[in-house]
């Protein structure tokens, strides 16, 4: 079978890379709408095509692990272990040797042992793992509060001054492979795309606190948790459930019926947090990691 691979330039590829992904990916789909909104001068969007017909997409650029380039090859089960894995690989390669990084980080479904294969046959090893939790929304409880604290809905300045207060910081805390890249523009473009989802806590005036929401591929029925993050010193004081029991709040009377939320290994107090506020698990995804092959 004869691949090809070409960058996406137009609206109709966004659109197959799109379907491609989120057939590959149900847990994690995505919209053309929001692939443009995720593009950034590093990354690159590719198609393979076997007989004209789209039947993988990559995608690479910069990842927020600092001084590593993400390469994620996606390929629809039919066309698998005719080539088009491995075209797509090498183009994205290509792309992250431009971008002059130290290494790749590649991100695989955890029930996929044919995806895992192919990265390790990269020279990949895993390094960590994202745990996907679920909600259903029923009749939620106003959130308790703890006293002295407000809770406020983000703004275009609030979003910003909590990048200073909380943001910055809950990166520089994520327990990960290498240290997190975010920097202020990306905190921007990224964070609380469904702004009335997502919340500030203030104290004497003071961020605090912030957790933020993200619309999701699946519609608005469906939102996506984005960062929930304390100052350190106000940890441990019940502010990250105070936000957290707002957003379940603001689901119920928003019409939403389904939370979604990533965290990594090494957050097992917020994995924990979540199953106590009846968050369930669902799926896993692995983080392989390596030098550039």
């Amino acid at each position: 079978m004869t691949v090809s691979v070409e960058l996406v330039e137009d609206d109709e590829g966004l659109e197959a890379w799109a379907s491609i992904k989120s057939r590959v990916e149900p847990d994690d789909p995505i919209t053309p709408e929001q692939l443009v909104r995720h593009r950034t001068p590093d990354r690159m969007l590719i198609l393979a095509r076997a007989g004209g017909r789209p039947v993988g997409c990559g995608g690479g650029g910069l990842s927020t692990l600092g001084g590593l380039a993400f390469v994620n090859p996606r390929v629809l089960p039919e066309a698998r272990g005719k080539g088009v894995g491995r075209a797509l690989l090498g183009r994205l390669i290509e792309h992250a040797r431009s971008l002059e990084v130290e290494g790749i980080v590649s991100y695989v479904n955890a029930a996929d042992e044919r995806s895992i294969a192919f990265a390790r046959r990269a020279g990949l090893e895993e390094v960590d793992y994202q745990l996907e939790q679920t909600r259903t929304i029923g009749a939620e409880s106003p959130p308790v509060v703890p006293e002295g604290v407000e809770i406020v809905s983000v703004t275009d300045e609030l979003l910003r001054a909590a990048y200073d207060a909380v943001g910055a910081q809950g990166y520089e805390d994520m327990p990960l492979s290498r240290r997190a890249w975010m920097p202020v523009e990306e905190w921007l473009r990224t964070e609380a795309t469904r702004r009335e989802g997502s919340f500030i806590a203030l104290r004497d005036g003071e961020i605090v606190g912030y957790a933020g929401m993200w619309e999701h591929a699946n519609g608005s029925a469906t939102g996506e948790h984005g960062l929930t993050a304390v100052r350190r010193e106000r940890r441990r004081q019940g502010i990250a459930t105070a936000l957290k029991r707002t957003q379940l709040a603001w689901a119920a009377r928003d019409g939403v019926r389904e939370l979604v939320t990533w965290t990594q290994r090494g957050n097992e107090p917020m994995q924990d947090l979540n199953r106590k506020l009846g968050y369930v698990d669902r799926s896993r995804e692995l983080t392989f990691q390596g030098p550039l092959p």
